[in-house]
């Protein structure tokens, strides 16, 4: 057996561990957990950070003001050093739509050692409490929308299965050629790094939310000290919920349904720069992990289609059957996620082209970072922290 073949055998080895035991990541049927009507309902904060948003605030803002909630519900938006007019428009909206109260704040300028939007969080959540204690606090960002029955269905989840955090990946926005062909595997990625149902053990390891969706209980907030704790995170969703779960709480992330991101990112350059400026952080700045994971993205899903073709074009029948094998398991997990957006089937087989990109994406973080442009967005710059407490890279030890 020549050693193409041999790395071919790995790569579909490879492809049946993740079937098998990487937490069915592949799976898109992981939604909200039981629900359960609270004896009386709790009182929530929505905490909105948003800098320079008056793009998508229009669409996102109202959708939240409108939400039909039986408790106390309060929006509290976070103007975090916007210059497109971001908080009189989320004035003018409220004042024109109605619905739920809105605060309008702004924290100022975030001190050292803190990212703007937990700055910002920290800031509403203060407001929140000062106000009036909420039970819940529902962190949003600005780009997300919700349909008028949200906010209920999270807290009648987190009220039936008991679970400290209730948080939803919304659904991106996927219109263009490029979105099609990145966003999808996008989410796909993710849930291979943090398997949905590993997240949802209670004793289990693997740690992950999605921030643009996060219902939290205050109490269990307080006691992981958020956002405090996790002030220097670039990954802040990632973080918080290894918080809770450091500080034995439970954390639950499944697919929305009826929560959307409004965020267009129409050409390649926009999708690059929201993977790239977090992908090193992601790798805990660790040039050892960026190689690592570099080889593991071409091993895994470059290695099959060059085996097949390049089997199938000289001859050897064998590696091009390994490789074809290895192609089919991948098209075949990513399937239900090209079905869940609604996008069609004939992408699936082009998902090595997609971990290429995201492999050159990944590597360009890197290079911005020793460049001094790492985790760059909208006029900040975050450098590698002085002090990381724990990895913010995925632990994905566990086994079913």
């Amino acid at each position: 057996m020549s050693a193409l073949t041999v790395i071919a055998v790995v790569s579909l080895l490879g492809w049946v561990w993740l079937l098998l035991a990487q937490g069915m990541f592949w799976r898109t049927d992981v939604r909200l957990p039981p629900r359960a009507v609270p004896p009386a309902w709790p009182s929530v904060a929505v905490v909105v950070p948003a800098r320079d948003e008056a793009e998508v605030l229009p669409v996102s803002l109202p959708s939240l003001l409108a939400q039909e909630y039986p408790g106390r519900a309060e929006v509290f938006l976070v103007d975090d050093g916007s210059s497109d007019g971001t908080g009189e428009l989320a004035r003018a909206l409220s004042a024109e739509r109605g619905g739920l109260p809105l605060t309008v704040t702004s924290p100022g300028e975030p001190p050292a050692g803190w990212t703007g939007k937990l700055w910002a969080v920290r800031h509403g959540v203060a407001a929140a409490t000062a106000a009036y204690a909420p039970e819940y606090l529902l962190l949003t960002d600005a780009d997300i929308a919700h349909e008028p029955d949200s906010l209920r269905e999270l807290v009648a989840a987190a009220h039936g299965s008991g679970t400290d955090v209730v948080s939803q990946m919304a659904r991106l926005r996927v219109a263009t050629a490029w979105e099609r062909l990145i966003v999808p595997a996008f989410v796909y990625f993710f849930a291979q790094l943090y398997p949905f149902r590993w997240i949802a053990r209670p004793r289990g390891r693997t740690a992950a939310a999605a921030g643009g969706c996060v219902l939290i209980r205050r109490a269990a907030a307080e006691r992981a000290g958020l956002p405090d704790s996790i002030r220097q995170a670039v990954i802040d969703d990632v973080a918080l919920a290894r918080a809770v779960k450091r500080s034995g709480g439970t954390v639950w992330l499944g697919l929305a349904e009826r929560v959307d991101s409004v965020r267009p990112y129409p050409r390649l350059s926009q999708l690059w720069r929201m993977v790239s400026r977090s992908a090193y952080a992601q790798l805990r700045h660790n040039p050892l992990l960026l190689a690592g994971t570099l080889l593991g993205l071409a091993l895994v899903y470059v290695v099959p289609p060059v085996a097949a073709v390049g089997g199938a074009v000289a001859g050897r029948w064998t590696l091009c059957a390994v490789g074809a094998v290895a192609w089919a398991v991948m098209t075949g997990t990513y399937l239900p996620m090209l079905r869940y957006y609604r996008q069609p089937l004939w992408l699936a087989p082009l998902l090595p082209f997609t971990a290429s990109l995201y492999a050159a994406m990944t590597a360009d973080s890197a290079v911005q970072h020793y460049r001094g442009r790492g985790a760059a967005w909208k006029g900040r710059t975050y450098a590698k922290p002085e002090r990381e407490r724990e990895p913010e890279g995925p632990v994905t030890t566990e086994r079913p």
